[in-house]
This record gives structure tokens, C-alpha cells and sequence, in this order.
């Protein structure tokens, strides 16, 4: 039932039924198959930074999925205000009315976080992230089966993976962590299968250093060797895990919530006790924070392995929408 509800939408936005509205600046969509994380928000961090290096003035139109009453944003859009101080931001469910709010803020592009199903809002470029270590939303089973493969509710997928076929671009990422160049070469080739002629890039989650409740940075070799409690609310917990054990890190307790979970103090009870560190992720940091834990968050930045030429075309490429083309005329015009 769910997959025939998503054919059929599919299907009405394809042939031109159902009505996308578009705003005059670039779209880019950053989204993926799966429910869960797939690396989303450090990828939009990147993005937001390329844009801004090519003088759009970049802007992020989200949801604001589980976002806590009384606030703006929600978690995920707090750690993108902090990993891209003074970013314009708007979370509202309809996405091409939060798009006109950027725009109207001075936006000269738009990335649209988590819009690969939210075709509502017309894009100029789509890129859909493919988790390596579970490319499909649910790990492989621990004795070596393949991983489930369905859509929701039985699995992760909200929609078939031959959609991959609608992006511009597909981007593995984790490509390097816990999957090893066997089985990203094979999902690569899968990819291929299903969106043949679409480019595929690699990218790689890398720690880069960890951070205190009080914003002090400290290097990651302090993690060596030492023992550490873990806390997470996160869509890939796994994936979190293995980077802090690949840290030099020994974990004695990994308490673990479902993604966006409100944290109280009573969750975070007894962890980092006895001169023990508490660690957790940077999106969950902005959330301890409002409970006054003590932790130190594992900081990481995306970084792209194999086919940054793409990227950099596809971004090249975008339009600059009318208000950049006056901007510029205005420029030269001075100038002159």
C-alpha cells in the first residue's frame, strides 16, 4: 500500500499533474532513499560552503522535523547555525512557501535539506546521499546477509531504489569507515544498475577534533587509549560508534535514543561517572547542552574522495536567478 501510494504520486509529479512551483534563485536538493542518517547535514555544511564561495548567498529551507516547542530550530538546524555561522535558515513543512521566505530574505540559493520526496518545490539540482555501510536503511544481518531491502513500514526505504534515477548525482558517503572497497564497488555498480549515466561521487565522514560542553576544542588523540561513554540519538548510531572506536577510544556503555530524541537529565544518568568521558555526536550536542551535561562532542567534516570535478561542474552550471543577474549588471554598471 505504501509503495502504490508512492508510485502514484510519483507518477502525478512526472507527467506533469501535480503542480511544483519554482523561485527565482537556484534549488538544490541534498535528500536519500532511507529513513535515518545517511550524512544529510554535514553534506549540506559543504554545500552551503561552496555556494557561498561562488558568491550566492546560500540559504537552507528544511522541514524542521520533532522540532522542540518554544524554539526556531530544531536540532539539526542548530548544528548547521553552528557549522555555518549567520546561514539564512527557514523549517516549514511547506517547502515552497519557506523557499519564498528565503528569498524574500535575501537568499541567492536555496538548499533544500532532506528533499528528495518533496517534490513540491521545482530543484535545479538533485543529489541523493547512498550510506555505504547501509545503503538501504537497515545494517546487514551480523552473520553476513545481505541487508532488507524494502520499503517502509517493513524497512527504511521511502521509495524504491530506482528512483536514484531522478538525481543529478548520487554521493556514497561513509565510503571509507566501516565499508571496505569491495562492497563500495559493488554498490557502486549497483548504483549504476539502477540510475545508468548518472555520476557517482564518494565522500568520507572525517573526525576532526572533539569539542566540549564549554566550546573548548581539544585534539582527537586524547581519545587514545581512554575509556568513554557514549550517548546518541542519531539515525546511524553504528556508524558513530566506529568512529569513536577508530579514535583509539574504549566504550564501556553506548545508551542510545531514537533520531531527535528531547533529552532530560535523567537520560544521560550515571554516564561520564567515575573520571569517565561522556561522548556524543555534534547534533546531539546543541540538545545536552539545554540540560547542562557534561560531554565532549566528536566532531567530524565531510570530505569528497572521488568526484569533486563533478560536483564543482554541476554547481558551476547552476542558474543564477534573476536577482544575481541584476546584482551583477548593477556591478558592471558602477564599475564602468
Amino acid at each position: 500500500m505504501f509503495g502504490a501510494a508512492v508510485a502514484l504520486r510519483r507518477a502525478a509529479y512526472d507527467s506533469g499533474l501535480a503542480r511544483a512551483d519554482r523561485v527565482d534563485v537556484p534549488v538544490i536538493s541534498v535528500g536519500n532513499l532511507s529513513t535515518g542518517g545517511t550524512g544529510k547535514t554535514p553534506f549540506c555544511a559543504w554545500l552551503v560552503r561552496e555556494l557561498d564561495a561562488r558568491g550566492l548567498r546560500p540559504g537552507i529551507c528544511s522541514r524542521g522535523y520533532r522540532s522542540e516547542p518554544g524554539r526556531d530550530l530544531n536540532d539539526e538546524g542548530r548544528l548547521l547555525a553552528r557549522l555555518c555561522p549567520g546561514v539564512l535558515q527557514v523549517q516549514d513543512k511547506d517547502r515552497a512557501r519557506g523557499a519564498r521566505e528565503l528569498v524574500a530574505k535575501g537568499a541567492g540559493a536555496i538548499v533544500l535539506d532532506d528533499g528528495f520526496q518533496h517534490r513540491r518545490l521545482q530543484r535545479d539540482l538533485d543529489l541523493v546521499l547512498v550510506d555505504a555501510t547501509r545503503p538501504w536503511g537497515l545494517p546487514a544481518a551480523e552473520s553476513g546477509g545481505e541487508p532488507l531491502c524494502a520499503l517502509l513500514p517493513r524497512g527504511f526505504l521511502r521509495e524504491s531504489p530506482r528512483s536514484l534515477a531522478r538525481a543529478d548525482a548520487i554521493v556514497i558517503t561513509r565510503a571509507i569507515n566501516r565499508a571496505g572497497e569491495r562492497s563500495v564497488a559493488a554498490l557502486e555498480a549497483r548504483i549504476q544498475d539502477l540510475a545508468p549515466g548518472r555520476p557517482i561521487l564518494r565522500a568520507d565522514h572525517r573526525p576532526r577534533s572533539l569539542c566540549d560542553e564549554r566550546g573548548t576544542r581539544h585534539p582527537l588523540g586524547e581519545l587514545a587509549g581512554r575509556t568513554v561513554d557514549l550517548v546518541s540519538a542519531i539515525g546511524n548510531p553504528e556508524a558513530f560508534e566506529a568512529s569513536v572506536t577508530a579514535a583509539g577510544a574504549k566504550i564501556r556503555e553506548h545508551r542510545v535514543f531514537e533520531d531527535h530524541h528531547a533529552y532530560a537529565p535523567e537520560d544521560v544518568a550515571g554516564l561520564g561517572a567515575d573520571g569517565v568521558w561522556l561522548v556524543t555526536t555534534a547534533k546531539d550536542a546543541v540538545k545536552l547542552e539545554a540540560i547542562d551535561a557534561r560531554f565532549f562532542a566528536f566532531e567530524i567534516e565531510l570530505e569528497i574522495l572521488a568526484g569533486h570535478a563533478v560536483i564543482e561542474a554541476l554547481l558551476d552550471a547552476l542558474p543564477i536567478g534573476q536577482r544575481r543577474r541584476e546584482e551583477q549588471a548593477l556591478h558592471a554598471g558602477l564599475n564602468g
